[in-house]
Order: C-alpha cells, then sequence, then structure tokens
C-alpha cells in the first residue's frame, strides 16, 4: 500500500512538474497543437483529392450542403432570408440559361461586375457548375482598366448588375467590337446589344446541370480570378485555382467555428476575403452568412444582434471605424465571440476590446495570389499570426535583410540574399514548392515571373516575393511592419503607384508625377501622395486636376497630396526616388515645396497650409 502511494504521489508530481514546465516554457503547446492537427487533418484531405484525382470543390461542398441541410439560412441580405435551397436553385436557374445559349463550353472564363447582392453568389455558382472559372472585376476600377481585366483573362461573357450598367457606358461598343457578350441582371434592358438575364432566369427549369460538368480532376484548376493591385500598375488577375479555394474555405474552421455561427461580412464580394474566406468558410461549415451591401458603422452593431451574429469579417480600417462612434451603453450587448481578418492595428486591438469586449480577434496574413498564409490563432495583439518549428517544417518561408534607399533585398558578393535574426525587420518571401505553389497572374508570364526572387540562398531556388516587410520575435509571433516597393494600403486596399502614375500623367500640365504613400496619425495604412513636375509652357491647376482624378480614379487611389517640385529626384540607376519623399511626408512647415489637398469642399486641389494640416493630425479634417 505504502509503494503504491509512493508511486502515485511520484506520478502526481511529474505530471505537475510537466505542467509547470509546459506552462512557462511552451505557453502554447496546447494552442498549438489544436491548431496545426487541423491543419494537418486538412492538408491529408487535399493530398487525397491529388492521389485520387477527384477534387471535391468548394461548389462541390456547396451542392453537398444543400442537400444536408436544404433549409437551413445560407445567406441573410437586407432581413431577407435565403435557404441553401434557395441559392442552390436559383443558381442552376442561372447555369441552364447560359447552358440554353450554347455558348458557354467548360474551362471558358466569364466576367462579373456587381456588387454585394444575392445573385452575385448565384450568378458565382451557377457558372461554376457549368465549369467555367468567372473573374470577379472590382467595382470601383474604371473605363480603361475594365478593358484591360478582360484582355488578361480572356472573358467570353461580362455580367453586370442593374446598378453598375452605367458605368459601361464609354466602354460598351469596345467590349461589342472584341465579340464579348453583356448580360445585365434586369427583366428588360434598353441597351442596344445587352442581353437580360432575370426574365429568361424565372421562365428556365431549376433542375441541376449534371455533376460532370463542373467536376475538376486537378487542383491545380483555375476556378476563379480576382484582380489585386501590383507593382506594375493596371490591375493582375490573381489565378485562383480549386486549391487556394479550398485553403481559404478552411479559416473559420481551423479557428474553431462551427455551423452554429452566423458570420457578418460587410466586405466587397469582388475581394478575395469575403468571397473566398466568407462565402467559402461559410459552405465548408454549413453555417450561415449575413451579407452587408456595404459597411455601416453606425448600423453595424444593430445588424449583429438583429441576426444573431457570432463571427465577423473585417479589416483594420472597419474596426478603426466602428471604434470612432459614439460610445453607447449597449455595446457589449452581442453574441459575437470572434473577428476574422487582418490590417488591425495594436492601439485598435486594445480600444476595440474596451469598447466591445474580450472578442477573440483572429489575424490572419495572406495575399489574394500568394502561397504563404500566417494565422494568429493565439490572439495575441498586434501579431498577424504564429509560427513555430513544426509550422516551418511545412511552409517554408524567410525573411530576408531589405534596402529601402535601393528598393531591393541586400544580397552577398555571392549573390545571396541575407537572413534577417529574431526581431528584426526583414522581407518576407515564401518558397516555391511542392506543397506551395505559386500560380501567378492570368495574361502575362512576366508579370508573374516578376513577384518571384530566384537563386535566393541556392542556385536554382525560387521564392515568392511578398513585398511586405515583417519580422519575428522570439516567441514565434510575426508582426507586420510596411509594404515596399510600388504597393501602398490605403482604406483597406492596395494602391499601385505606377497606376495612379499613369492616370495623373494624362494631364496635360504634369510633366512628371511621382506616386507614394505617406503616413498620417491615426490613419490606418499610407494617404496617397504624389510629387510632380509641371510642363514649363503650364502652370499647375487644381480644379483641372481634382475632376481628373476624380473622373479616373477611385476614392481610395486619389492623391490626398500634390508636392509640386522643379525636378525629379532620381536614384544612381535612374528610377524615381520614393524614400526621402515618403520619409519627409506631407508638413508644410518643413517641406519647401508647394502642397496641395485634396479638398471635396472646394472641388479642387488648394494650398495646404499649417491649419489644414493641424486639422488633419487631430482628426478634424475628414479624409
Amino acid at each position: 500500500m505504502f509503494v503504491s502511494l509512493t508511486w502515485l504521489t511520484a506520478l502526481l508530481a511529474g505530471i505537475f512538474s510537466a505542467h509547470v514546465t509546459q506552462r512557462l516554457c511552451f505557453p502554447y503547446f496546447w494552442k498549438d497543437l489544436f491548431y496545426l492537427t487541423k491543419v494537418i487533418r486538412y492538408g491529408i484531405r487535399l493530398e487525397i483529392y491529388k492521389m485520387t484525382s477527384r477534387v471535391v470543390t468548394v461548389i462541390d461542398r456547396f451542392v453537398q450542403q444543400a442537400e444536408r441541410v436544404p433549409n437551413k439560412p445560407f445567406l441573410i441580405f437586407e432581413g431577407i432570408s435565403y435557404s441553401y435551397r434557395d441559392i442552390d436553385e436559383r443558381s442552376n436557374k442561372v447555369a441552364r440559361v447560359f447552358e440554353e445559349q450554347g455558348t458557354l463550353k467548360k474551362g471558358d472564363t466569364v466576367a462579373l461586375l456587381m456588387s454585394n447582392d444575392p445573385d452575385f453568389i448565384c450568378v458565382w455558382f451557377g457558372l461554376s457548375k457549368l465549369g467555367c472559372s468567372v473573374a470577379f472585376l472590382n467595382t470601383n476600377i474604371k473605363s480603361r482598366s475594365l478593358l484591360h481585366c478582360f484582355n488578361c483573362c480572356n472573358a467570353k461573357i461580362l455580367v453586370v448588375g442593374a446598378d453598375l450598367l452605367e458605368t459601361l457606358d464609354d466602354i460598351l461598343p469596345s467590349l461589342q467590337k472584341d465579340n464579348i457578350s453583356v448580360w445585365a441582371l434586369k427583366k428588360d434592358c434598353s441597351y442596344p446589344g445587352v442581353h437580360s438575364l432575370l426574365d429568361k432566369m424565372e421562365n428556365t427549369l431549376s433542375q441541376p446541370i449534371p455533376a460532370q460538368r463542373r467536376a475538376a480532376t486537378s487542383l491545380k484548376t483555375p476556378t476563379l480570378y480576382i484582380f489585386t493591385s501590383g507593382t506594375t500598375g493596371l490591375p493582375k488577375a490573381a489565378v485562383i485555382t480549386h486549391l487556394q479555394s479550398l485553403k481559404a474555405a478552411a479559416g473559420f474552421w481551423a479557428y474553431g467555428g462551427t455551423e452554429d455561427d452566423v458570420i457578418y461580412t460587410p466586405l466587397p464580394l469582388y475581394h478575395s476575403a469575403a468571397s473566398l474566406i466568407g462565402i467559402g468558410g461559410t459552405i465548408e461549415m454549413g453555417a450561415t452568412l449575413v451579407l452587408k451591401k456595404k459597411f455601416s458603422a453606425s448600423q453595424f452593431w444593430n445588424d449583429c444582434r438583429k441576426y444573431n451574429v457570432t463571427i465577423f469579417q473585417y479589416i483594420g480600417e472597419l474596426c478603426r471605424y466602428l471604434c470612432n462612434q459614439p460610445e453607447a451603453k449597449n455595446e457589449k450587448d452581442h453574441k459575437i465571440h470572434m473577428g476574422v481578418g487582418n490590417g488591425l492595428r495594436q492601439d485598435v486591438w486594445r480600444e476595440f476590446h474596451r469598447r466591445f469586449g474580450e472578442i477573440r480577434m483572429c489575424e490572419l496574413y495572406g495575399s489574394t495570389e500568394g502561397n504563404l498564409c500566417f494565422m494568429n490563432h493565439v490572439g495575441k495583439i498586434g501579431a498577424v499570426g504564429r509560427s513555430n518549428f513544426f509550422y516551418k517544417l511545412l511552409f517554408k518561408y524567410d525573411l530576408v535583410r531589405y534596402d529601402m534607399a535601393r528598393d531591393e533585398p541586400v544580397r552577398t558578393e555571392q549573390g545571396f540574399c541575407v537572413r534577417v535574426k529574431k526581431g528584426e525587420t526583414g522581407l518576407l518571401l515564401s518558397r516555391v514548392n511542392i506543397m506551395s505553389p505559386f500560380f501567378g497572374y492570368a495574361g502575362s508570364k512576366q508579370l508573374t515571373e516578376k513577384k518571384l526572387l530566384r537563386d535566393v540562398f541556392v542556385k536554382g531556388d525560387a521564392y515568392f516575393n511578398t513585398g511586405d516587410l515583417m519580422a519575428e520575435d522570439q516567441d514565434g509571433f510575426i508582426c507586420f511592419r510596411d509594404r515596399v516597393g510600388d504597393t501602398f494600403r490605403w482604406k483597406g486596399e492596395n494602391v499601385a503607384t505606377t497606376e495612379v502614375t499613369e492616370i495623373l500623367g494624362l494631364v496635360d500640365f504634369i510633366q512628371e508625377a511621382n506616386v507614394y504613400g505617406v503616413e498620417i496619425l491615426g490613419s490606418e495604412g499610407r494617404a496617397g501622395m504624389a510629387a510632380v513636375t509641371v510642363r514649363p509652357e503650364y502652370s499647375f491647376d487644381g480644379k483641372k486636376l481634382f475632376e481628373h482624378v476624380c473622373r479616373e480614379l477611385p476614392t481610395y487611389a486619389r492623391p490626398l497630396f500634390i508636392r509640386l517640385q522643379e525636378c525629379m529626384e532620381m536614384t544612381s540607376t535612374f528610377k524615381q526616388q520614393k524614400f526621402r519623399l515618403v520619409e519627409s511626408g506631407f508638413n508644410p512647415a518643413t517641406i519647401t515645396d508647394p502642397i496641395f489637398f485634396l479638398d471635396y469642399t472646394t472641388k479642387c486641389y488648394i494650398p495646404l497650409t499649417d491649419s489644414i494640416y493641424q486639422s488633419i493630425l487631430n482628426g478634424q479634417q475628414k479624409l
């Protein structure tokens, strides 16, 4: 008896010691184990697809869920609930209409220009059921960029929402000249050559298209094209394969989401966050999604209470807008337990918790076209993800030294990149291999190649260049520091400086333009600023420039500040010098060059005075 007690005491003491050691030395062990187990389980499922050549795609999963829970609400939009069966049958009608037309074959691409609406999903799913790829067009892009989008993804058909049909006025002849068939989500259409879709849907059956029509035999088959701003200027069509769609659809589930969750998505569906993670993730779990036409800070919490929302999607700016709302007594009266998104600043994160309760904020990191994803499954404030020894075995990435002045990675005499130490900031690179392929962009191998760095550590290797500066601390938490190159983020959107530069160059009095982003205290991302030189025979015209940028550029891409220079600064390799311009900011008290501000009140670029500058810093001036 005494011996048994001794052994029992020793066993309990050992367990207690192991527990204490784990808490002190490996505080995130169980959370890491839980998360990695899910990642590995999902990875095995994808590997089975590869071995059997039978891919169960996101649309296949939706059809399965429609059969399993046909009457369960799949989508709630503007107070109306649509069941899994409703969306399934309506998407069948879309498929039937185009099947009867006989103009689409498996593998063709169809462009979709629509605002958030249930029919966005029905058209997307209907075309997917025909085995077509769908190109999501950003509703903010203008005519010149829109035509470019068709060229690079080789779309045969355009489906446009009724509210966006007028945006095609100036390019409709060009589309029709290129034999692109245009369909409007209307019952009748007065535009010559534009087909109406809703009336034909009403007069067709909702019988499903045979599954063989949509069947995919490879994870590498493209299913979507999502346009992203990059360093090349005009929008680029990121190739989204079934592999990427399936990985994104596992996001909510990996964070612990279940079929009982109600997800709130106020983000545009043409973005990968709302479509791949939001819609795809809802389908994977068999949950319900509340879709908002457009984000409203004043309606957000009322919507969440009304629909019993438990998970919401965000970008950093969204949370800041919520924190800027006047405080209310019932702010913590909700059922939300999780937020999933990216770009959440530490100060906003803490304020969000103070105002709205200890909601688990699940930051994630990954570009639309990228081959790497980080997930902050622990919930540490300020981190975009977490890594450890086991994660690095599965996903090969490195942080390398970056020369901001030369705008390129630092290379040794042998030509190889240099890894940074723990805690130091470096350029994030992700190894391209069988486990983490990079599918690039449609329309140009050149664009794809530009995103790759070769001979990084050894001859012949290839890494995806994220264009992001990151740091990894001693505990394995990854923190975002900044973007490099010709892209910056403002209002939750990527702004390609070369595209804005080209648009500014169309103004008759501008000789040269250099576009970059500057930080504004209290604002997320960087605001657009352009250093410009004026042609000798002209003078600066703030009103004309205002009218031009408002006509040609979406709101988030319009330069807030214009800096007039006598000559443009260049690097030793004859590239425009941005580094000093970015560092000098937009303070009129420290810059001798004239600076102008985009003023919507006077509808003109007006001189930036000290008083306007101060009103911007203290948040009084709306940006």
